[in-house]
């Protein structure tokens, strides 16, 4: 496991631990002829000249003992230990609250082709001898100087105010770099921030390559992010990426439970089920006369764009319509889309579930509940969940969870486990965004007790999302895999709901007191479009993180 972190004179915190997933891994298939891929696992990745490894373990280098997440501050580690002939490109960092779980690339200058040098100076970006923060003795963070034609892409960190040695570090050829922005804060205090350091530019055909490292700025002083960089798959090499073979592997590897409340009364179905149950296939201008779909979509109008003149709805006859509404959960399938993320060094396994029906919302008015009526419903519902998988080491290091028009990045550290390494999820009542725990999100103003109330917990319906699938889309994999017709449906999978959102929140208003009548017209006025649900939802070709990242 590599040298866990020293807790030193000071007490054992949670990230003084090193996190595991809950179960070995399996001996993953073997290379297949007809493969795009071949060297997913192998635990090394070459960028054009730039050979990569990912490193999970680390030695402690210097702690912040209070600030941040549960007033616990963050550590400072360097990769240890690391391998022959890699240097390390930065130091990582990671908030005490949590069990150690994360990673930074080293580097190998392949066939000495000049991919990485020596920085030729340090400037300090931060001291702590000043600050007042609790530490661990006192920490000094290092920007190194690269020399022409190089960058940075990690900074340095020691306990000591002389200047690291020049072969601390590498730098990074410049055509071997590209732009990076902060994205998460890890910490703050002090006159220091602490920020995670990502690509720009996250596509499926970006190249860019994520070094998992950090950037620090000063308080009121000038951004450090300027002068950093992440790296970039040059040679645009997907050999990381995993074949048909692996991929079924990872389904049955990784795979989420999905809980619906015990009240759901709409859930998903398998689309083949709805096409056969009786929904029915809508053309502006002939709407008298809409048609049945096979089975397999194939009738369906293929690409183009979203032009409003095809849609989908539910059966017409009154009985036959309730009870598709309801959906089949014993047909649900789980729809897989494989794309490789931040230039190849990840795989992306993009879960996407069919719902036939999104049901109505309620708000929460401090102590009061209160049905939204028609706010809400709409007809056809597609949700995902993405698994995030290092294709270094074949593990499961994230899940991102989709709630309305955005979600969030939960790392596996912080997942609920069953069954092995497959982890639990939560569908929410009615509008069916996901989320890592159960209880009730509310999507508002959390702080004011105002906002659409999402109700998650355990109950007997329950999806094993790995049973029951298809890949459906790997475009990296050729034609290794052939995408069914309704994939490439892009107009409506429902039609415009007719009703008024405005007059539907009047009536709310009407029955709150005066004083908060305002805070609950700004909070709702505040909220995405998607949850009100008025038009017709686009299928899973139609988002933008089909070929992009996902949104938090």
């Amino acid at each position: 496991m590599g040298n866990l972190p020293s807790a030193g004179a000071t007490k054992v915190l949670p990230v003084d631990s090193l996190f595991n997933l809950p179960a070995p891994l399996p001996s993953w298939p073997p290379l297949l002829s007809d493969n795009n891929g071949g060297g997913f696992g192998s635990g090394s990745i070459n960028l054009g000249g730039l050979e990569v490894q990912q490193i999970s373990t680390f030695t402690k280098v210097w702690r912040i003992l209070d600030g941040g997440p549960g007033n616990q501050g963050v550590t400072f580690f360097e990769p240890s230990p690391i391998p022959d002939g890699y240097f390390m490109l930065g130091s990582y960092v990671q908030q005490n609250n949590k069990p150690l779980f994360g990673w930074v690339l080293v580097g190998k200058d392949i066939d000495n082709s000049g991919t990485l040098k020596t920085p030729v100076d340090y400037t300090l970006v931060w001291s702590s001898e000043k600050s007042t923060i609790k530490k661990d003795g006192n920490g000094y963070i290092w920007l190194p100087v690269a020399p022409e034609g190089y960058r940075s892409v990690g900074h340095v960190v020691t306990k000591s105010s002389a200047k690291p040695s020049l072969d601390k570090i590498r730098c990074v050829r410049s055509d071997l770099t590209e732009s990076c922005e902060r994205s998460d804060l890890l910490f703050g205090a002090g006159g220091i921030n602490a920020y995670g350091l990502r690509p720009t530019n996250r596509a499926t055909q970006s190249l860019s390559v994520s070094v998992g490292t950090f950037v620090a700025e000063i308080d009121g002083g000038q951004s450090s992010t300027a002068a950093m960089s992440c790296l970039k798959n040059k040679d645009s090499n997907l050999s990381c990426m995993p074949n048909l073979s692996q991929i079924q592997a990872l389904v049955q590897t990784y795979s989420p439970w999905i809980y619906f409340h015990p009240k759901e009364q709409y859930l998903p179905s398998s689309v083949s089920w709805y096409f056969n149950n009786g929904a029915l296939l809508y053309k502006k201008g002939d709407e008298s006369n809409p048609a049945p779909i096979d089975s397999t979509g194939s009738n369906l109008p293929q690409g183009g764009w979203n032009d409003d003149t095809y849609w989908l709805d539910l059966p017409i006859d009154k009985d036959a319509k309730e009870r598709v509404k309801k959906g089949d959960l014993g047909s649900s399938e789980s729809y897989i889309h494989v794309k490789p993320m931040l230039g190849g060094t990840f795989t992306d396994l993009v879960f996407w579930f069919f719902y036939p029906f999104n049901g109505p919302g309620t708000a929460k008015v401090e102590l009061i509940n209160i049905p939204l009526g028609k706010i809400g419903e709409h007809i056809g519902d597609w949700e995902h969940l993405t698994l995030r998988i290092s294709n270094f080491s074949e593990k499961l290091w994230s899940a991102y969870f989709s709630q309305h028009s955005k979600g969030s990045w939960v790392n596996a550290s912080d997942l609920e486990f069953q069954g092995g390494n497959k982890f639990v999820t939560y569908s929410a009542l009615h509008g069916h965004p996901f989320y890592a725990k159960p209880g009730l999100v509310l999507q508002g103003n959390a702080s004011l007790g105002i906002g659409i109330r999402n109700d998650t917990a355990k109950s007997d319906f329950v999806m094993n999302t790995g049973e029951r699938y298809a890949v459906v889309s790997a475009e990296y994999l050729g034609t290794t895999i052939v995408e069914p017709p309704w994939l490439d449906y892009l107009k409506k999978w429902g039609p415009k709901i007719d009703y008024n959102t405005k007059d539907e929140l009047d009536k709310i208003e009407k029955l709150l007191p005066g004083k908060l009548k305002d805070v609950f017209k700004r909070v709702i006025n505040g909220l995405p479009r998607e949850v009100f649900g008025e038009d017709g939802p686009t299928g899973p070709k139609m988002k933008d993180y089909w070929t992009g990242d996902e949104r938090v």
